[in-house]
């Protein structure tokens, strides 16, 4: 088979992983589009119910997450701009004008009732299309906001009664991060003993680009937990799903502390100051306690292992933070520290609990990290 340039095979596979991955959310956008025309044209007698599917598609997305709020932003963006443009097309009629006047009114109501994008562009379309291609007739404006509550509450049922896993989203974006930190410890524990610059700035290249993963992980925790709690069929998740909420803001923490630590490795290497042994023990064991967290929050594992190997790391530099030691292999050693930390609130340890579980570090009066 014969591959268009730009789109390879790999590509190819990507892209088809990630329709399969959306596949339940298009069949809720689909069967639920349908349904909702079906009760508001025949149930509630509407001849046109355009806004129901129109809000299903919009209530449920592709992209997962904050549905409930985008249904009152959808109801009160069309309840603007179809009051608005009744009220005046009704009286000044349709043209260009006309059209300016009607769109600039429901998006000024739209920003004074909320900064929502959403209730912005539904006011703004739902205006254009009255004073265009639907001007008022009776009851049609109210008629129109039922249609877009309809559909709404359509989007909302069909998450209820086809909803993703949540924990399944949260174990999945999860891995992301958790592979990031152990590359990024385990690389620069490779650097340091292999000596090599270039080896250490590979590795902080690859923590730089991994704030996209924290972003998507932090979606799917919102989605997991609206899905939790819309969703019958899924509450019994909610208790495994509170590790990951738990977890999700140390996480980011800690991977933002592997990206400092990569950094002056790398400026410690290129300056040639010499980095103890104990730098590279603490970063392995770091490592493990990046997997061992990763299994416990997974619930495949018993809580607690990675908690002790957490601080076995900060244990092990220690020393190193009373050596004789240069300024960045100083900050190497305190942010294996820092890690230790938001390891030890990602197992759901407060901050003040979690720093004073640190080991002291060995010389008496000597800073702690």
């Amino acid at each position: 088979m014969r591959w268009r340039k730009g789109w390879g095979r790999e590509e190819f596979h990507t892209r088809r992983r990630r329709l399969a991955a959306m596949a339940p959310t298009i069949a809720q956008c689909a069967i639920g589009a349908a349904l909702a025309w079906l009760v508001a044209r025949h149930a509630l007698g509407h001849p046109r119910p355009f806004f129901a599917p129109i809000a299903v598609v919009i209530c449920i997305g592709v992209s997962l997450g904050q549905r409930l709020r985008r249904l009152g932003e959808l109801v009160a963006g069309v309840s603007l701009g179809v009051g608005v443009g009744d009220l005046l097309v009704s009286r000044i009629g349709s043209g260009a004008w006309q059209i300016a006047l009607v769109v600039a009114l429901a998006l000024a109501a739209a920003v004074i009732l909320d900064t929502g994008s959403l209730i912005l562009i539904q006011a703004g379309s739902s205006a254009v299309l009255v004073a265009t291609l639907l001007p008022p007739t009776g009851s049609g404006g109210f008629d129109r906001m039922i249609d877009a509550l309809t559909g709404g509450l359509v989007g909302i049922a069909m998450v209820a009664l086809l909803p993703p896993d949540p924990l399944a989203l949260a174990r999945q974006h999860a891995a992301a991060i958790f592979d990031a930190l152990a590359g990024a410890l385990e690389a620069t524990a490779e650097a340091i003993e292999s000596s090599d610059p270039a080896h250490a700035a590979d590795a902080l290249e690859s923590v730089r680009g991994s704030q996209g993963s924290v972003e998507a992980f932090q979606q799917a925790l919102e989605t997991g937990r609206e899905v939790a709690a819309i969703s019958p069929l899924r509450w019994r998740r909610r208790r495994s799903l509170d590790r990951y909420l738990s977890a999700g803001t140390p996480l980011d923490h800690a991977l933002r502390n592997a990206r400092v630590l990569a950094r002056r490795t790398l400026a410690a290497l290129r300056d040639g100051e010499r980095i103890p042994p104990e730098v590279v023990e603490g970063l392995r064991l770091m490592t493990g306690a990046v997997r061992l967290l990763e299994e416990e929050l997974a619930g495949t594992r018993p809580p607690g292992e990675s908690r002790r190997v957490a601080l076995a790391a900060a244990e092990a530099v220690g020393p190193v933070l009373t050596g004789g030691a240069g300024l960045s292999t100083h900050v190497v050693a305190a942010q294996v520290r820092s890690m230790s930390v938001d390891f030890l609130r990602a197992t759901g340890t407060d901050t003040a609990a979690a720093t004073a579980a640190l080991p002291p570090v060995s010389a008496a009066g000597a800073p702690d990290a």
